[in-house]
């Protein structure tokens, strides 16, 4: 009898522990949507920092970008400052955007960017990765080529 109420108990913890850590899925995804739409709302109203606003704050952020990489936010702040700054941001869209959960604290998307200046557009591909902190989801690694 003891060890049918051992393994009644076994199995009622794993389905407790299983069902505790289930991932909501698309909850995470939309989460991450959003960043990404705020951050293309953010660049076409010409406001870097916005932009900047769901990046990591720290020197261990990191940026990659056809043979460059960057570490640290104010370091791609400083990019995005000298490289976009005024008329030079044009209008950014993203599209095609795909979002996989890997935990409950850990993402990444894909998608297709595109800056549309007066005179010439330029676009590419991104992979973003994204990290739940306590003050919420971050991008904690960037790479666009």
């Amino acid at each position: 009898m003891k060890k049918i109420i051992t393994v009644l108990f076994m199995v009622s913890l794993i389905y407790v522990s299983c069902s505790r850590s289930q991932i909501d899925h698309e909850s995470i995804q939309d989460t991450l949507f959003s960043i990404i739409k705020q951050q293309q709302k953010a660049w076409n109203n010409h406001n870097i920092e916005g932009f900047m606003a769901d990046y990591w704050q720290s020197q261990d952020l990191t940026f990659q970008s056809g043979d460059q990489r960057l570490y640290g936010w104010e370091t791609l702040l400083k990019r995005y400052q000298t490289n976009y700054a005024g008329e030079k941001m044009g209008t950014l869209t993203f599209s095609d955007i795909r979002i996989k959960v890997l935990s409950e604290d850990s993402a990444y998307a894909l998608g297709h960017w595109k800056v549309k200046q007066e005179d010439v557009t330029h676009k590419g591909v991104f992979t973003i990765i994204f990290k739940r902190f306590a003050s919420g989801w971050k991008i904690i690694h960037d790479h666009s080529s």
